[in-house]
């Protein structure tokens, strides 16, 4: 498989991440580890996940992904197959929280022990803390890198400007900088990302990894109205979708999977990877079969006209 370059840093990796919010939450161990295993067996390498997944589920206190990964790599020994990335910076309670040099030399041992390995590929800034100046964060993480703990940094949930100031100041001062963005980006959610982010990330050469390609579900057309995420587990996060410009959104998505005989899912991520800044969507599957979807989606090529009909569909007013 044709690999592509993790922004700025010297890692390659296939393109397409597999999230791993699913862990331990709507897969438990067993379930978890088949669905690691099939993911690498499809020639996959990167995983994505963060210390707080899966805090909001009922009775989770966070890090519940980072140990099922964890206990993966060590019964597998597959470590050196993987390309890992965690996230820091979200509330994990009691204080927890933010990017002050202390709080992250903490924390990346607190995910360096679940995740039980001893160095981090990626290891991203969760959302910006702007109590925190920028030269500290980097200055936490000139350490992590320069002890091996960690290879490359990148930052997810930053306004445009915030990012672009982080950029300026590792140059200016010498400083690691990020090599990838993780943007919230798909085809649904799309004007934060194209009118403000995308910019900088071609300007800087970031890799771009979104998440919530897939518009928790929404765009592989598995629900069509509020009824049928009711009682589901990302019900909370997918009600946001069902008005007008999402059912225009998912009538394209239909005609340009009949047209190549695939599925929603896959056009989805097919058209992200299509975009200019785009490196490699997040997306998680919870079965064989949906795992076959995201595969699909990196073998397939829309014409034109597709992407046409999608940018149409899913235009913003």
């Amino acid at each position: 498989m044709k690999k592509v370059a993790l922004g700025t840093s010297s890692i390659d990796i296939a393109p397409l991440v597999f999230g791993g919010n699913v862990f331990g939450w709507t897969l438990d161990e067993t379930q978890s580890f088949a669905m690691l295993d099939a993911y690498l067996d499809a020639g996959f390498d990167c995983l994505d996940t963060a210390d707080v997944y899966s805090r909001w589920a009922e009775g989770h206190q966070g890090g519940e992904s980072e140990r099922v990964i964890g206990k993966w790599l060590a019964r597998s020994g597959k470590r050196d197959r993987i390309v890992l990335a965690t996230k820091v910076g979200m509330d994990m309670g009691e204080g927890r929280k933010g990017l002050s040099k202390e709080y992250i030399i903490a924390a990346v041992e607190d995910s360096l022990k679940r995740l039980q390995t001893d160095y981090i590929d990626l290891y991203q800034s969760h959302t910006d803390d702007q109590n925190t100046p920028l030269e500290e964060t980097l200055e936490a993480y000139q350490r992590l890198i320069e002890q091996g703990k960690v290879r490359a940094i990148g930052a997810s949930n930053y306004s445009a400007d915030r990012l672009d100031e982080a950029l300026q100041l590792s140059q200016r001062k010498e400083l690691p900088s990020y090599s990838t963005l993780q943007p919230h980006y798909n085809l649904y959610d799309r004007h934060e990302f194209e009118h403000e982010l995308e910019a900088i990330c071609l300007k800087y050469g970031l890799g771009v990894i979104p998440y919530f390609s897939l518009a928790s579900g929404f765009l592989t057309g598995k629900y069509r109205s509020r009824e049928d995420a009711k009682g589901r587990a990302r019900e909370q996060f997918v009600n946001q979708y069902f008005d007008a410009r999402g059912e225009r959104i998912l009538s394209a998505l239909d005609e340009v999977a009949n047209a190549y005989d695939t599925t929603p899912a896959a056009v989805s991520l097919a058209w992200l990877l299509s975009r200019p800044a785009i490196t490699a969507p997040i997306a998680s599957a919870t079965s064989q079969s949906q795992l076959e979807q995201l595969i699909q989606a990196t073998r397939l090529e829309l014409d034109q006209p597709a992407l046409d009909r999608l940018d149409n569909a899913s235009a913003t007013e």
